[in-house]
Protein backbone atom coordinates (compact mmCIF):
# COMPACT_ATOMS: atom_id res chain seq x y z
CA UNK A 1 0.00 0.00 0.00
CA UNK A 2 1.08 3.39 -1.38
CA UNK A 3 0.05 6.73 1.05
CA UNK A 4 0.63 9.81 0.32
CA UNK A 5 -0.67 11.35 3.65
CA UNK A 6 0.16 10.19 7.29
CA UNK A 7 -3.34 9.12 8.18
CA UNK A 8 -3.89 6.33 5.56
CA UNK A 9 -0.23 5.06 6.63
CA UNK A 10 -0.59 5.45 10.02
CA UNK A 11 -3.79 3.04 9.77
CA UNK A 12 -2.20 0.62 7.10
CA UNK A 13 0.88 0.10 9.78
CA UNK A 14 0.66 -2.53 12.82
CA UNK A 15 0.84 -1.53 15.98
CA UNK A 16 4.79 -1.64 16.44
CA UNK A 17 7.75 -1.66 14.56
CA UNK A 18 9.92 0.83 13.59
CA UNK A 19 10.44 2.80 10.16
CA UNK A 20 12.44 3.37 7.67
CA UNK A 21 13.14 6.34 5.69
CA UNK A 22 14.50 6.85 2.72
CA UNK A 23 16.32 9.57 0.83
CA UNK A 24 16.13 8.46 -3.20
CA UNK A 25 19.30 10.33 -5.02
CA UNK A 26 20.61 9.44 -8.52
CA UNK A 27 23.42 7.83 -7.49
CA UNK A 28 22.70 6.76 -3.44
CA UNK A 29 19.78 6.04 -1.33
CA UNK A 30 20.33 7.71 2.63
CA UNK A 31 18.97 5.63 5.24
CA UNK A 32 17.23 6.42 8.39
CA UNK A 33 15.48 4.33 11.18
CA UNK A 34 13.06 5.16 14.00
CA UNK A 35 12.35 3.03 16.78
CA UNK A 36 9.11 1.43 17.07
CA UNK A 37 7.36 4.17 19.69
CA UNK A 38 7.94 6.10 16.40
CA UNK A 39 9.67 8.76 18.75
CA UNK A 40 13.28 9.25 17.30
CA UNK A 41 15.03 8.83 13.80
CA UNK A 42 18.72 7.97 13.34
CA UNK A 43 20.44 8.75 10.13
CA UNK A 44 22.02 5.34 8.94
CA UNK A 45 24.15 4.63 6.24
CA UNK A 46 24.40 5.39 2.50
CA UNK A 47 24.15 2.65 -0.17
CA UNK A 48 25.05 3.63 -3.25
CA UNK A 49 22.38 3.29 -5.47
CA UNK A 50 22.32 0.50 -8.41
CA UNK A 51 19.47 -1.56 -9.35
CA UNK A 52 16.67 -2.04 -7.94
CA UNK A 53 17.21 -5.87 -7.39
CA UNK A 54 20.65 -5.30 -5.43
CA UNK A 55 19.30 -2.23 -3.65
CA UNK A 56 16.25 -4.52 -2.41
CA UNK A 57 18.61 -7.12 -0.92
CA UNK A 58 20.65 -4.38 1.19
CA UNK A 59 17.34 -3.06 2.31
CA UNK A 60 16.04 -6.70 3.17
CA UNK A 61 18.65 -6.80 5.47
CA UNK A 62 17.90 -4.00 7.27
CA UNK A 63 14.11 -4.63 7.22
CA UNK A 64 15.07 -7.42 8.67
CA UNK A 65 17.13 -6.74 11.45
CA UNK A 66 15.12 -3.60 12.64
CA UNK A 67 11.88 -5.29 12.91
CA UNK A 68 10.98 -2.23 9.92
CA UNK A 69 7.13 -2.07 9.67
CA UNK A 70 6.64 0.50 7.08
CA UNK A 71 8.82 2.78 4.50
CA UNK A 72 8.78 6.34 4.57
CA UNK A 73 10.28 7.75 0.81
CA UNK A 74 11.06 11.66 0.33
CA UNK A 75 8.89 12.89 -2.74
CA UNK A 76 10.92 15.55 -4.08
CA UNK A 77 8.07 17.91 -5.28
CA UNK A 78 9.55 21.50 -6.84
CA UNK A 79 8.89 24.53 -4.72
CA UNK A 80 5.04 25.22 -6.03
CA UNK A 81 4.26 21.80 -5.07
CA UNK A 82 4.10 20.29 -8.46
CA UNK A 83 5.96 17.09 -9.50
CA UNK A 84 8.35 16.25 -12.19
CA UNK A 85 10.31 13.09 -12.89
CA UNK A 86 12.30 13.08 -10.54
CA UNK A 87 8.80 12.79 -8.52
CA UNK A 88 7.88 9.86 -11.09
CA UNK A 89 10.83 7.91 -10.28
CA UNK A 90 10.27 8.22 -6.42
CA UNK A 91 6.78 7.01 -6.95
CA UNK A 92 7.81 4.08 -9.20
CA UNK A 93 10.45 2.94 -6.74
CA UNK A 94 7.71 2.93 -3.78
CA UNK A 95 5.63 0.84 -5.87
CA UNK A 96 9.01 -1.11 -6.28
CA UNK A 97 9.21 -1.43 -2.63
CA UNK A 98 5.47 -1.70 -1.83
CA UNK A 99 5.55 -4.78 -3.74
CA UNK A 100 9.17 -6.37 -2.48
CA UNK A 101 8.73 -6.23 1.11
CA UNK A 102 4.81 -6.03 1.33
CA UNK A 103 4.90 -2.90 3.70
CA UNK A 104 2.98 0.28 3.60
CA UNK A 105 4.85 3.37 2.07
CA UNK A 106 4.68 6.78 3.26
CA UNK A 107 5.46 9.13 0.59
CA UNK A 108 6.52 12.54 2.22
CA UNK A 109 7.78 16.12 0.94
CA UNK A 110 10.83 16.23 1.11
CA UNK A 111 11.49 19.80 -0.07
CA UNK A 112 14.19 21.55 1.68
CA UNK A 113 15.50 18.39 3.70
CA UNK A 114 19.45 18.45 1.59
CA UNK A 115 19.46 21.90 2.86
CA UNK A 116 18.02 20.93 6.54
CA UNK A 117 20.82 18.42 6.85
CA UNK A 118 23.59 20.88 5.54
CA UNK A 119 22.81 23.48 7.98
CA UNK A 120 22.23 20.73 11.27
CA UNK A 121 25.72 19.58 9.94
CA UNK A 122 27.18 22.49 9.69
CA UNK A 123 26.20 23.80 12.80
CA UNK A 124 27.84 20.58 14.51
CA UNK A 125 31.07 21.64 12.85
CA UNK A 126 31.34 18.57 10.52
CA UNK A 127 33.97 19.25 7.95
CA UNK A 128 32.83 19.30 4.16
CA UNK A 129 33.71 15.75 3.32
CA UNK A 130 32.10 14.36 6.00
CA UNK A 131 29.19 16.46 5.10
CA UNK A 132 29.29 14.55 1.34
CA UNK A 133 29.52 11.97 2.77
CA UNK A 134 26.92 12.14 5.62
CA UNK A 135 24.45 14.16 3.91
CA UNK A 136 21.69 11.86 2.11
CA UNK A 137 21.10 9.63 5.32
CA UNK A 138 20.80 12.94 7.57
CA UNK A 139 18.39 13.88 4.75
CA UNK A 140 16.38 10.57 5.32
CA UNK A 141 16.39 11.06 8.75
CA UNK A 142 14.74 14.80 8.40
CA UNK A 143 12.21 13.53 6.60
CA UNK A 144 11.41 10.36 8.79
CA UNK A 145 11.11 12.72 11.49
CA UNK A 146 8.57 15.16 9.74
CA UNK A 147 6.53 11.69 9.05
CA UNK A 148 7.04 10.80 12.56
CA UNK A 149 6.25 13.90 14.23
CA UNK A 150 2.97 14.08 11.58
CA UNK A 151 2.10 10.30 13.27
CA UNK A 152 2.20 11.38 16.32
CA UNK A 153 1.19 15.02 16.11
CA UNK A 154 -1.74 14.00 14.30
CA UNK A 155 -1.40 17.01 11.64
CA UNK A 156 -1.87 14.81 8.69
Amino acid sequence: MICDNALDYRDALPDGGGLLGLDLGTKTIGIATCDAGWRFATAGKTLQRGKFGRDSEALATIIKDRAIAGIVIGLPRNMDGSEGPRAQSSRAYACNLAEAFALPVLLWDERWSTQSAERAMIGQDTSRAKRAERIDSHAAAIILQGAIDALAGGSF
